[in-house]
């Protein structure tokens, strides 16, 4: 299972967040109590994991939301080429490739440990050590 349901005004600053089957972090949250028999609203504004692009969504505070459940996992680089980096996962050993950001190009070097986040079965690296 990558996603729980959560009910939309218990979301959290620095939390994730789905929308249209993309991860996001939320930025901030404001909820807005409505009238006399009116539901809460939550302006949600959330900053995509992956390629950093805005989302602002409005919603009633009773709406369920995905929250996708994220694994941060170790690895150690073995090679570089071209914007990618060989990779071996410090717990299985296993070996596949990693785009490098490009505000991590100059920071990854091979041998060093980095940190890769699984999110949605898509492996992003996200720090190096």
């Amino acid at each position: 299972m990558t996603t729980k349901q959560v009910i939309a005004s218990s979301l959290k600053v620095g939390g994730y967040v789905l929308f249209e089957d993309k991860a996001y972090v939320v930025k901030s949250i404001q909820i807005s109590k409505t009238g006399k028999h009116g539901h809460a609203k939550c302006r949600i504004e959330a900053t995509n994991i992956i390629d950093n692009t805005k989302a602002i969504k409005i919603l009633p505070g009773h709406d369920k939301v995905d929250v996708p459940i994220i694994e941060k996992k170790s690895a150690q680089v073995l090679s570089l080429q071209e914007g990618k980096a060989n990779v071996m996962d410090m717990e299985s050993y296993e070996t596949f490739d990693l785009d490098i950001p490009e505000e991590m190009k100059e920071e990854v070097k091979e041998g060093q440990q980095v940190v890769y986040w699984i999110i949605l079965g898509k492996k992003v690296l996200k720090q190096a050590k």
